[in-house]
């Protein structure tokens, strides 16, 4: 088949969650033997025109020049770009800024949409940008030729609110198996002896809530915050927090070995993501081992179930801290998340399930 993947910034991933899974869902699609092609943005760093045999398409990107209007115009361009393209599959990850142009998409191609997280309850946005995406959520449903759901949470929310079946296919991850010690040499750390976070800096992430209990806690380990604090959100956390010296802002890594080793060799990985399905770097985490303190909510509760601590305000993450955590415990829950992962979330598993979708819509068409 011919597939075309647009939705995110691009390949190799400098970014995020989407842009990662298109990097491994397109090297391994090309693996099986289809032709794919994933869409740049102009302004990413990587501008070869191939990656790992996937043909990368380059389209303008202003929002660098113009800000968040600029993802609207890039995608337009990705949309008119595709209409070109002799796709049998264009995949789409997410919505939010395509969705204007949904009367655009090829009518050749069999369009399937990632609906992603509940876009609209992020608690960044104003009400009128949260009208609008609910208005994008209805555009993106009605114009899709069928939707993937990441968690079961999301599928049962489509189901629920518009009566359209979607089919559910996680992330992915790969187990980490193997730890180098030596890499915590870098970050100038111990083995067990940290604690840290791996997100953006984004309020819904509750970023703000871990760390003010840490500030409370008795915890003498330093506490590493990992990702971009350029927005104004992560400017507001680096200045609160600036006289604790045990709160660490490193900035955005993008080393997975370092990225794995730091999560491996943790003592708690906070994940405090409430917005969204099965989120990526919390599939990571398990994937490397981490012994993982959560917020408490239907998304993380049905991927980690009892094996994770949660908590749901400052105090809880202050008393977390506090504690001494049982090894029987700890190993109990590593041991049962990353079985997890081997069963129902390798990458093999997810390229796997999205090949058999692609193949069975190709066919019904």
């Amino acid at each position: 088949m011919r597939i075309g993947i647009i939705g995110t910034r691009g390949i190799p991933n400098y970014y995020g969650g989407f842009e990662q899974f298109a990097e491994y869902l397109s090297a391994g699609l090309v693996k099986k033997g289809h032709q794919v092609v994933v869409y740049n943005s102009s302004d990413h760093p990587y501008q070869k025109s191939e990656w790992n045999g996937v043909s990368i398409q380059h389209c303008k990107d202003w929002e660098g020049k113009i800000g968040t209007a600029g993802q609207f115009f890039y995608d337009l361009n990705c949309i008119l770009n595709s209409r070109k393209q002799n796709f049998d599959i264009l995949l789409q990850l997410g919505y939010t800024s395509s969705s204007v142009w949904k009367n655009l998409l090829p009518k050749h191609a069999i369009v399937i949409t990632n609906m992603d997280g509940l876009e609209w309850k992020r608690s960044k946005f104003t009400g009128l940008v949260q009208n609008f995406l609910k208005m994008a959520e209805r555009w993106a449903v009605a114009s899709s030729d069928h939707l993937v759901a990441d968690s079961k949470g999301i599928r049962a929310f489509i189901k629920n609110k518009y009566n359209v079946d979607s089919t559910f296919i996680a992330y992915g991850s790969d187990l980490f198996d193997d730890p180098d010690a030596t890499v915590l040499n870098k970050y100038k750390l111990k083995e067990q002896k940290y604690h840290m976070l791996i997100a953006r800096m984004e309020p819904e992430n509750n970023i703000e809530t871990i760390l003010d209990g840490m500030t409370a806690s008795s915890s003498e380990f330093p506490f590493l915050v990992i990702g971009k604090t350029e927005n104004a959100f992560g400017q507001h956390l680096v200045k609160k927090f600036e006289q604790d010296n045990r709160i660490q802002f490193l900035g955005g890594i993008y080393d997975l070995n370092d990225l794995n080793n730091l999560r491996y060799f943790s003592n708690y990985y906070f994940h405090g993501h409430s917005v969204g399905g099965t989120n990526p770097s919390l599939l990571e985490a398990m994937a490397s081992s981490a012994f993982i303190v959560a917020h408490e909510n239907e998304f993380n509760g049905a991927v980690l179930e009892g094996e994770a601590l949660y908590f749901e305000t400052a105090q809880d993450v202050t008393e977390i801290l506090n504690q001494q955590v049982i090894s029987s415990i700890r190993t109990s829950y590593i041991h049962s998340n990353r079985l997890k992962i081997e069963e129902l979330y390798t990458w093999e598993k997810i390229i796997n399930s999205y090949e058999d979708l692609f193949l069975k819509l190709a066919n019904q068409k």
